[in-house]
């Protein structure tokens, strides 16, 4: 027999090639969702490797942001620290507080209350109405004022509404009426029309505390007092002289490092530093001709020509707060302050 024979196929019958048929689809479905998969993980693999790129530019700009911080810092201007608390004995600190007040009475020779009054009657006025608005717009509102009340006894009897008119640009013009008509009437009634020199006397006044009555005693009658207004209690705790707030604390506190014929021009001395140069959110370091006394310097601008921008009043140029100042105030340079509504 011949080999080629036996080894011929044998003819696959129509059945056998449905189920051949159908066994190769199944495998060509399988290898398929395998292949799905396959790529998905792929898919998935190519994110989670890109994640990591996309974060890169984030870490990137914050390296140039701290580089550019960097860059600015070295760039601006050296501010001097602020100098911090000083330890010092009581003589030290009595010794650098009367410099600083002989200082600045060198500075402001013609240091002066800055309410316009040609009388007692007038400066008790003005001060209990400059409480919560300035000096200048009382100075510009009482010229009115007094040329139609002259006198305790005219204010006394008062039409309110009319005073309340007359005083609505400074602000609290209703309780400041009853305030001045109230005034009025207890030196009429008390004191015969006329302001009492005595501390204790002036308290009882209708609003007049501490503060106004040492700005009457000091600049009516010449008897020393301390004035301590908001420019003066943030001056002597810059200077580090107290650390207390209370005004009568610090009136007490301030008061045991001078002689008490020193305390009315004291006063006039701080407070016209504290409304010129060392201003309460931008002191002028840099223009400040006690800075050497000052624990504070640093806390302000120090660049001289910058900090004289800052300047007020007489100090920059500038109009005063008094309509009618010293002659002293004009012969150092003062300008006198506009009257009400003029520009």
């Amino acid at each position: 027999m011949k080999t080629t024979k036996e080894t011929k196929s044998t003819p696959v019958k129509p059945v056998a090639k449905k189920v051949a048929k159908k066994a190769a689809k199944k495998a060509t479905a399988t290898t398929g969702k395998t292949t799905g998969v396959a790529k998905k993980a792929t898919a998935t693999i190519k994110k989670a490797a890109a994640a990591p790129k996309k974060a890169a530019p984030a870490k990137t700009t914050a390296k140039k942001a701290a580089a550019a911080k960097t860059v600015a810092k070295k760039a601006a201007p050296a501010q001097a620290a602020p100098k911090k608390a000083i330890v010092e004995s009581h003589a030290a600190l009595v010794r650098r507080a009367r410099r600083i007040n002989r200082e600045l009475a060198e500075v402001y020779p013609y240091a002066h209350p800055e309410l316009d009054f040609e009388n007692p009657f007038q400066l008790v006025i003005a001060t209990v109405l400059s409480a919560q608005t300035t000096d200048l717009r009382v100075n510009q509102t009482t010229p009115g004022l007094f040329a139609k009340y002259p006198t305790p006894e005219d204010l006394a009897a008062a039409n309110p509404e009319e005073v309340e008119e007359i005083l609505r640009p400074t602000g609290f013009f209703r309780a400041k009426t009853k305030s001045v008509i109230g005034l009025s009437k207890a030196l009429v009634e008390d004191f015969g029309g006329e302001v009492p020199g005595r501390l204790e006397d002036l308290v009882k006044l209708p609003g007049v505390g501490r503060k106004t009555a040492f700005v009457v005693l000091g600049n009516a009658f010449g008897r020393p007092g301390i004035t301590v207004d908001t420019h003066f209690g943030r001056l002597v705790r810059r200077w580090q002289w107290t650390d207390e707030t209370d005004p009568d604390k610090v009136e007490a506190a301030v008061g045991a490092l001078f002689p008490k014929s020193e305390w009315t021009m004291l006063s006039h001395h701080v407070i016209f530093h504290g409304r010129r140069i060392c201003h309460a959110r931008k002191p002028a370091c840099g223009a400040c001709p006690i800075a050497p006394l000052c624990p504070a310097y640093g806390e302000g601008e120090t660049d001289p020509e910058k900090a004289r921008k800052l300047l007020k009043y007489e100090k920059g140029g500038f109009p005063g707060q008094r309509l009618n100042p010293p002659q002293s105030y004009l012969d150092a340079g003062g300008i006198p302050a506009p009257p009400l509504g003029a520009g």
